[in-house]
């Protein structure tokens, strides 16, 4: 129905599964579990702070950008209520988009019986004879470039956008189907534009409008968004219909990335250690298709002479090795009879600590070895400013500057020198991220240098050392590793999520005082983290190398 047809009736509850945007990008399994009526009273993983804090983030984020576009657009603004009760914020949606509203804040969408939907958007824009979706999220929807279809805060519409010349689109294809399940719905209750295929994402910046075409054939083989969440819905509401009225279940527990997070895990876990599956050891993918090869457990995978399947995630031969460890209780053991990892005269280990998106805000180093006329021990260059700000250039710039003195002092005197890290991919992100950003500063380095240092021999990543020579059963992180090496980190909660938290309390955010104590805490977790990976590293480089399992014996 389009809006020249009337005002739709409202639709009232059945029995029938509905579903949220949410699952077109679950696990299949969860997703069971949700619908499952056996499941209402499973004990479950309790609520994680940091996750309920990066949730109550979005909700202030979503707040100051609504307030923000509220006061740009001036004119044709409707805001409906979060405190009133569904139905009738379900009736007043309806009356604002029936009446024409331009803009319709916190819309509350009737639910889709027939097409077994349910869920809301930030946002609906009036575009043509309909609307068009908008979500805000806290996340980079662009980087530097060209190409993204934008429009300006003040006037957030299809017809108000331009093709950016300073910004291309970060692929997020989470918001993408997020946005389709959205513009599903409206078609059901007949308020979508059937001449646009535009939905709109305002990202952590919240100073454009993003617009992607839903109907462009961007995604792997030239589907499109709206055919790839089609699929992914139909194969959900199956699965959660089946779960639903006790039908044979469609999706059965296996490990994966998404499990660690799972408030369900513990109901899997006990599933999958009960008949010993072999996702336990090998995730994904590769658990699929040892179980279609007729692997099921990790017995079964550890009696092989040779897995008789490919396997994407690692060498045949280390998939049972892996399971031989597993049986045995062992965390690692040795993937080469002699381990190495490259040492120095002058040694730095380094950590940077982020806030998600926002910013580096703190780069510790650990100085030991030869002396290069700088006291020795652990030195942080840190901002207490809430990110993102202008004082983490200068702590980057002193980290820098700090680091190539150092890098100098030791070719000075004729000894080498090596820095060290623990993947990666973080430390360089930020690096190049930094020098880019703040180009310019004083102390601040080129891309260019950066892109030097990180690619020379003098940048060490300890996560390579341990993964090309480590089997790892339970994972190849530094707070899995350095404790077979001996290393104790002295907060019990010491870990990157909580992290976050400590960091929010140490800057005040949220207009909270700021806390000392946990800026204390951020400080000795991060010393903590570079004296993991110097323990790791003279673990590796000792005798008891020897006493280690060696994967060929097992």
């Amino acid at each position: 129905m389009r809006l020249s047809e009337g005002r739709p009736r409202l639709h009232t509850v059945t029995s029938s599964v509905l579903l949220d945007a949410g699952v077109v990008t679950r696990c299949r399994r969860r997703v069971h579990l949700e619908n499952d009526p056996a499941m209402a009273n499973a004990r479950k993983a309790p609520p994680d702070p940091t996750g309920e804090q990066r949730r109550a983030d979005a909700r202030t984020h979503r707040r100051m950008v609504a307030d923000r576009m509220a006061a740009l657009v001036t004119t044709g603004w409707t805001e409906i209520a979060l405190d009133a009760e569904p139905a009738e914020r379900e009736r007043a949606t309806l009356a604002a988009l029936a009446g024409g509203a331009r803009f319709v804040w916190a819309p509350q969408l009737p639910l889709d019986l027939e097409g077994g939907r349910r869920g809301g958007i930030d946002l609906l824009v009036r575009a043509g004879a309909g609307y068009v979706p908008v979500l805000v999220v806290r996340h980079k929807v662009t980087d530097p470039g060209s190409g993204a279809r934008t429009s300006p805060l003040r006037d957030p519409t299809p017809a108000g956008s331009h093709v950016d010349a300073c910004r291309k689109v970060r692929p997020q294809p989470r918001d993408q189907l997020r946005l389709a399940h959205v513009m599903r719905m409206l078609r059901a209750c007949g308020f979508a534009d059937d001449g646009h295929a535009l939905a709109g994402v305002v990202g952590m910046d919240a100073d454009v409008v993003v617009w992607h075409d839903l109907a462009a054939p961007t995604w792997p083989g030239g589907r499109t968004a709206l055919a790839e969440y089609d699929s992914r819905l139909a194969d959900r509401l199956a699965v959660a219909v089946a779960a639903a009225t006790g039908g044979q279940p469609l999706a059965m527990p296996s490990r994966i990335v998404e499990c660690r997070d799972c408030p369900w895990w513990p109901v899997c876990e006990a599933t999958l250690r009960a008949s010993r599956d072999v996702s336990l050891v090998v995730r994904g993918e590769d658990a699929m298709q040892l179980r279609r090869a007729g692997i099921t457990t990790v017995d079964q995978l550890a009696a092989v002479d040779e897995v008789p399947v490919a396997l994407v995630g690692m060498a045949r031969e280390d998939a049972v090795v892996l399971a031989r460890a597993w049986l045995r209780d062992l965390t690692v053991v040795r993937r080469a009879r002699r381990i190495t990892v490259p040492r120095a005269d002058v040694e730095v280990d380094v950590d940077m600590e982020s806030f998600g998106d926002a910013g580096a805000y703190m780069w510790g180093c650990l100085l030991t070895g030869a002396d290069v006329g700088e006291p020795p021990g652990y030195r942080s260059f840190v901002t207490w400013e809430p990110l993102p700000c202008d004082d983490e250039a200068r702590s980057f710039a002193e980290f820098w500057t700090w680091l190539m003195e150092i890098v100098r002092r030791a070719a000075a005197r004729g000894l080498t020198f090596r820095a060290y890290c623990y993947n990666e991919l973080a430390e360089n992100r930020w690096m190049l991220a930094s020098a880019e950003r703040f180009g310019g500063r004083q102390g601040i380095p080129t891309v260019s240098q950066v892109r030097k240092f990180v690619s020379s021999a003098a940048w060490v990543d300890v996560f390579g050392s341990v993964r090309d020579q480590f089997l790892c059963a339970r994972g190849k992180g530094l707070k899995t590793i350095a404790p077979v090496a001996g290393f104790r980190w002295r907060d019990p909660e010491a870990g990157g999520e909580n992290s976050m938290r400590w960091y929010r309390a140490a800057v005040g955010m949220n207009d909270a005082p700021a806390d000392e104590s946990q800026r204390q805490r951020l400080l000795e977790y991060n010393e903590d983290d570079v004296r993991a990976t110097l323990a790791l590293r003279n673990w590796m480089s000792s005798p008891a190398m020897d006493d280690l399992p060696y994967a060929g014996d097992l």
